[in-house]
């Protein structure tokens, strides 16, 4: 589809709609605060058009982006490295799914993006000529990856919320659930997949005290992140449980490329962490890493000859098989013949995480395993970060702009998001002054009850779902595998439908019935997929549908 301030001059009084509710009006309402949100934020904020409101399911450092240790790629070395070059090796990456419009966007944006988050107080490291101290990871034909040290997700989640606190135009509304966005359909329309033109004019918002309050806005942004959740292990926080893509595609949205979930080659194997799955960053490979066996022997020359450094799919598929051919639970990654003080140098929080479990990364190999980590597909938006609803943009992880197509080429997520929260910024401040608030939007249905005893039924469902997605709809699928996890998904929709209900909304239930929806959508796009292509690899469809020509 081809059709986002000062508060005391901005910010609407807020309304009572009734002793239990409150209505709240913002020019724009941001549904998610990492690195897409926030920068969003920071950049409609400061062209002073309207208020700014963020709405944050937990705390505002507890984020996707935050978990992100490898880095951001970006072209700033033009003595070896170009556009061209990234270009390419993301379409590589990408299994010439991606939509070369929204690669060229991406890639040809990043330098100016990154100095932006300088600007805004994030610390890459650098080295002692002043220029950056870059990385290469999997898929990437140059050293372009920028970093602070293992933590760069953290260091650019904390510039960007000292930026975004030291911002008196922007409202951080903590501790609170977007459940439903707003479209006509709240107003009795009739809304389909066929009608012309969905709106969206805010969100139902849950509160801290478990009410649901209405926000009403000009323009809504999504980037509520990733789905890995629905999964048993994954490297995303607890809270990565599809929220965005489940809420547009109830609203009757377009979601895209579902079917291509990222599972990270190497989380740190630990039986008690899930949720998430402590991370072995790529660039540890990219620094020398070699995957093994428990025994020592290594593999990766049978399945490619990039090694270690193959495309995650490559990888992942690669440790799987490797886990089912010798009955493991885990590989090994081994950086012992690296120089162990640089190797502290480098990676001090890995080395620090594997040290509390009695592994000395300098002399012991690391046990890893793969983890769901990342989506590719989501609510698909144009190039300027718009869904297929008016009024609605999304960025981040939660949305499919087209970059990664079947496979993410490494650290393409961070930038992408900065760059597509840039592209958003501009797009609707351009048309927010042509929005109204629609005040005829009805509060929320807040009648039920929650008592113990379904509330032991949501805790079960939830596990259900993550044993139904990790036991058939994982790294190699196949079309009876997928039926069956269609089958049991089914069930637990109608039976989680019936309950919200009844039931008085609740973060547990609202987030049960995102991750069944989730859930239903990576099965049925994978089924609709004939072929193996990226991350989607079937047992039924091994080829690649253009190689049969």
């Amino acid at each position: 589809m081809d059709k986002s301030f000062h508060l005391f001059v901005f910010l609407v009084p807020l309304q009572p709609l009734s002793a239990k509710t409150m209505v709240y009006k913002y020019d724009f309402l941001i549904i998610g605060a990492g690195v897409a949100g926030m920068s969003y934020a920071l950049k409609v904020a400061r062209a002073k058009k309207g208020s700014v409101c963020i709405i944050c399911k937990t705390s505002l450092d507890e984020a996707n982006t935050s978990f992100a240790q490898g880095g951001v790629a970006s072209v700033t070395n033009l003595a070896v490295d170009n556009f061209e070059k990234h270009i390419e090796d993301t379409m590589i990456a990408g299994d010439y799914i991606s939509d070369r419009a929204a690669v060229e966007q991406v890639v040809r944006n990043a330098p100016e993006q990154i100095k932006e988050l300088v600007q805004w107080g994030v610390n890459f490291d650098r080295k002692e000529d002043g220029t950056f101290d870059l990385h290469r990871e999997g898929g990437h034909s140059e050293f372009r990856i920028l970093h602070h040290a293992d933590d760069t997700g953290a260091e650019i989640q904390r510039g960007l919320m000292a930026a975004v606190r030291a911002c008196p135009d922007i409202t951080v509304k903590e501790n609170h659930f977007a459940v439903e966005i707003i479209t006509q359909h709240h107003l009795g329309a009739k809304v389909t997949r066929r009608t012309p033109y969905i709106n969206c004019y805010g969100a139902y918002v849950l509160n801290p005290e478990e009410k649901v309050d209405t926000y009403l806005s000009k323009v809504t942004l999504m980037c509520t992140g990733g789905c890995g959740a629905v999964y048993q292990t994954t490297t995303n926080p607890i809270i990565a449980t599809g929220d965005g893509e489940a809420m547009v595609y109830r609203a009757k949205g377009t979601v895209q490329d579902m079917e291509f979930v990222q599972f990270h080659p190497t989380a740190l194997y630990s039986s008690g962490e899930t949720h998430p799955a402590f991370l072995i960053t790529e660039a540890m490979r990219g620094y020398g890493g070699i995957l093994r066996l428990p025994n020592g022997e290594s593999f990766m020359e049978k399945y490619d000859e990039r090694l270690s450094l193959a495309p995650r799919d490559i990888v992942a598929r690669a440790i799987d098989k490797e886990m089912k051919i010798h009955g493991l639970d885990h590989v090994c990654l081994d950086v012992t013949h690296k120089n162990p003080e640089e190797t502290r140098k480098h990676f001090p929080n890995i080395y620090q995480k594997c040290l509390s479990m009695g592994i000395d990364i300098t002399t012991d190999y690391i046990p890893v395993r793969p983890a769901a980590h990342y989506m590719c597909g989501g609510i698909k938006v144009d190039l300027n970060g718009q869904s297929s609803i008016e009024r609605l943009y999304a960025i981040g992880e939660c949305s499919c702009t087209g970059l990664h197509g079947g496979n993410r080429l490494a650290s393409n997520s961070l930038i992408e998001a900065v760059v597509y929260a840039d592209a958003a910024a501009r797009h609707s401040l351009e048309h927010v002054d042509l929005y109204d608030f629609n005040d005829r939007v009805p509060e929320w249905n807040d009648e039920g009850t929650m008592t113990n005893e379904e509330k032991v039924l949501i805790t079960q469902s939830v596990k259900e779902v993550g044993e139904i997605m990790s036991n058939y709809v994982g790294i190699v699928r196949s079309d009876l595998r997928l039926k069956r996890a269609w089958v049991r998904l089914d069930t637990l929709y109608e039976e989680t439908e019936q309950l919200f209900k009844r039931v008085k909304a609740s973060k547990d239930i609202c987030e049960l019935r995102n991750m069944i929806n989730v859930g239903y959508l990576i099965t049925r796009f994978a089924l609709e997929r004939k072929e193996s292509r990226g991350l989607h690899y079937t047992v039924d469809y091994p080829v690649h549908a253009y190689d049969k020509k």
